[in-house]
């Protein structure tokens, strides 16, 4: 994935978990996936930062219906 799709991506999950909840129609694991797959490339220590603070806002919503992903 080329830098500039990544910096897309990235910024659209901020925006989306920032505003999703648990009851959300779309499912966290939907998210959880989106996240994964971004996190696989190859990212600059600030976009690791940034998918850190994503990772953690989806973990606080995942234990909030009683989730733990973080652990697979």
């Amino acid at each position: 994935m080329n830098h500039r799709q990544i910096e897309t991506d990235i910024l659209h999950l901020e925006r989306v978990i920032g505003r999703i909840s648990a009851d959300d129609r779309i499912p966290l694991s939907y998210w959880r996936k989106r996240i994964d797959l971004v996190a696989l490339n190859a990212l600059v220590p600030a976009q690791r930062s940034r998918m850190l603070r994503i990772k953690d806002r989806l973990e606080q919503l995942e234990a909030s219906i009683g989730l733990n992903y973080s652990l697979v």
